[in-house]
């Protein structure tokens, strides 16, 4: 049960930090899961799914800068369209330009 409740408590920390990203800004699971410590950046994957409405989850992208699986937006299309009109840019293959959309809580 103590597991479970350090879990809800880490999750509520990444919905903290997924509120914080501003528009035209992107950032990882994996950037999530070090800014936090103790999650892996498939555990803010996880939390991510049980998110609460109004946070700007189409920000938190992977590594690669792919956008995310169908089921978690209904469709790559929407997520991508709602990134484009925040001013993210995308590589002629598809995925974000993460270097150049970035962000860290330092910003």
């Amino acid at each position: 049960m103590e597991k479970k409740k350090d879990f809800q408590k880490k999750y509520q920390e990444v919905y903290k930090i997924v509120s914080m990203i501003p528009e035209g800004k992107v950032t990882t699971y994996g950037q999530i899961a070090l800014m936090i410590g103790g999650l892996t950046a498939r555990q803010v994957g996880y939390a991510m799914r049980t998110a609460p409405s109004g946070l700007p989850a189409h920000r938190v992208v992977n590594s690669l800068g792919k956008l995310s699986p169908e089921y978690v937006f209904g469709s790559q299309e929407l997520q991508r369209t709602v990134l484009e009109r925040e001013g993210i840019t995308f590589t002629p293959a598809g995925n974000i330009c993460v270097k150049k959309h970035m962000w860290g809580p330092d910003e």
